[in-house]
């Protein structure tokens, strides 16, 4: 871990002054990452990955203003920056499907990030349902509201990363999540034991209903 973690710290050094191979090796292990927060916040594929692009180029113009830390947390912050300049741009704030669609306006059937890594085919099929019925409560969140739990419950930072990325305290962080848990809680109780197994872990009140 200690070896991964000192690999990546020598090509942000090597980035930083101005290595773009350096660069594009990180980039290929955040890029993902990247376009998954804005295809969260942004909700159109297409637009999504101007916004991730865009990131990717604001990170390596501004690489050197990181000074140490979380470079995951780092990275996530330009892609909301970016994010949100895009949504900007667009002018969408309020017209946003609650659907998520692809480059060609379809709509996206069962979102992957919406799927319980551990279900059978089977179960995921039957689950479709309840994958759309989760993403329409996590769009209706605000949007302080739904980074944190893009951050936290669906990218697995850490308080700490999450509140780096997002530039507030810890305690925000955790007073947010909670709210917003409590809120998507509230709308989904109704499926109970249907909800995947990391939500009712989040959510010990659904396995009453």
């Amino acid at each position: 871990m200690d070896t991964l973690q000192d690999g990546e710290t020598r090509l942000i050094t090597f980035a930083q002054h101005g290595d773009v191979d350096a660069f594009n090796l990180l980039a290929l292990k955040y890029q993902d990452m990247l376009f998954r927060i804005s295809s969260r916040l942004i909700n159109d594929e297409c637009a999504a990955e101007d916004a991730a692009q865009n990131a990717l180029i604001q990170a390596f113009q501004n690489i050197r203003s990181f000074r140490g830390g979380s470079f995951k947390s780092w990275l996530a912050r330009v892609a909301v920056n970016a994010s949100y300049d895009e949504l900007r741009r667009m002018g969408r704030h309020s017209s946003y499907p609650l659907e998520p669609i692809n480059q060609d306006g379809q709509e996206i059937e069962s979102p992957e990030w919406m799927t319980d890594p551990s279900a059978g085919p089977e179960d995921r099929a039957e689950n479709n349902e309840l994958q759309q019925a989760l993403h329409r409560c996590i769009r209706s969140l605000i949007p302080d509201y739904r980074l944190m739990v893009i951050l936290v419950d669906i990218e697995g930072m850490s308080y700490e990363e999450a509140a780096r990325a997002a530039r507030v305290p810890v305690g925000t962080v955790k007073s947010r999540l909670a709210r917003a848990r409590m809120q998507l809680r509230d709308s989904l109780q109704k499926f109970g034991t249907m909800l995947p197994a990391v939500y009712r872990a989040e959510v010990p009140a659904y396995s009453h209903v």
